[in-house]
């Protein structure tokens, strides 16, 4: 009796929560599909154009975030501006005080961003993106001068990701 009671119980919880989440069914649509006006969230990143960023990292993170929105190499005309703003710093969290020299180091990179409409130069969407990667140090300098750079490129990839996805989120919403 206690197992039919159990299974009694499981089957109602189960129904409950199937009729509350009914009504939500309607509200959710991917990302990345077809709108109901036939356009996709697809083109509309391929009209982005990113403006030139300052330094080596900004340069990479300028040609992940160009291959991040349109990586099919087709240009269709702008509709819209990304301007990014970077600043990058170096940390030495472990630092050996009898070899006065520090075993790792961490890049860190905060991009700062603002996408406009270019017709009537409106904001779309603005905020910011941060990362931070790791890498060991040598006694070599051009080792430590590679595996920073290699932090770098590391942090420039995650950034433009995750700027990617906030203003595909930030127009999908628009519509």
């Amino acid at each position: 009796m206690s197992s039919f009671k159990l299974l009694l119980k499981r089957a109602v919880m189960f129904g409950s929560t199937a009729l509350c989440a009914l009504p939500l069914a309607a509200c959710i649509e991917p990302m990345y599909g077809p709108r109901a006006d036939g356009s996709s969230l697809a083109t509309e990143l391929q009209a982005i154009e990113v403006d030139e960023i300052n330094d080596r990292t900004g340069h990479y993170v300028r040609n992940e975030l160009i291959y991040a929105l349109n990586g099919t190499g087709a240009t269709p005309s702008p509709r819209y501006r990304l301007k990014v703003t970077l600043s990058e710093r170096v940390q030495t969290p472990i630092y050996n005080a009898q070899t006065a020299f520090s075993s790792s180091a961490t890049v860190i990179v905060v991009a700062q961003y603002t996408l406009i409409s270019l017709p009537d130069k409106v904001e779309v969407s603005k905020g910011s993106a941060e990362s931070m990667a790791s890498y060991d140090r040598f006694t070599a300098r051009f080792a430590n001068v590679r595996a920073s750079r290699d932090a770098a490129i590391r942090d420039a990839k995650v950034i433009a990701e995750s700027i990617r996805t906030r203003i595909a989120m930030d127009l999908a919403a628009r519509h």
